[in-house]
């Protein structure tokens, strides 16, 4: 069974839009790196539970499909970021009411 992909970006290929989806892509994979890296900092400085570092996987993970998407999109790369998102708001609501239950934001 082969994966198609439903787009894929070409350099060069004179496509404005793709040329700005795939930079946007880009950047908001480094974003996602930034929030996994803010997660990893908290944990470090307060040291409530190691279930944090578990938390900031599903942003790195959401970094790789972004940067994955940068290049190609596909039926099967969007359901695994929708998995993803589902994980991470699962993990967000059980760190953030467990450990920091007066935060709002981070």
């Amino acid at each position: 069974m082969a994966v198609h992909a439903g787009w894929r970006y070409t350099p060069g290929d004179g496509q404005w839009f793709a040329t700005i989806y795939h930079g946007f892509n880009i950047a908001e994979g480094c974003a996602w790196i930034v929030c996994a890296g803010l997660v990893l900092r908290r944990f470090l400085i307060h040291r409530k539970s190691a279930v944090e570092t578990y938390y900031a996987v599903p942003f790195l993970a959401f970094a790789v499909t972004d940067f994955v998407e940068a290049w190609e999109q596909s039926l099967w790369l969007i359901w695994l970021k929708l998995l993803n998102l589902i994980v991470l708001f699962q993990l967000r609501r059980t760190i953030m009411s467990r450990y920091y239950p007066t935060a709002k934001l981070y």
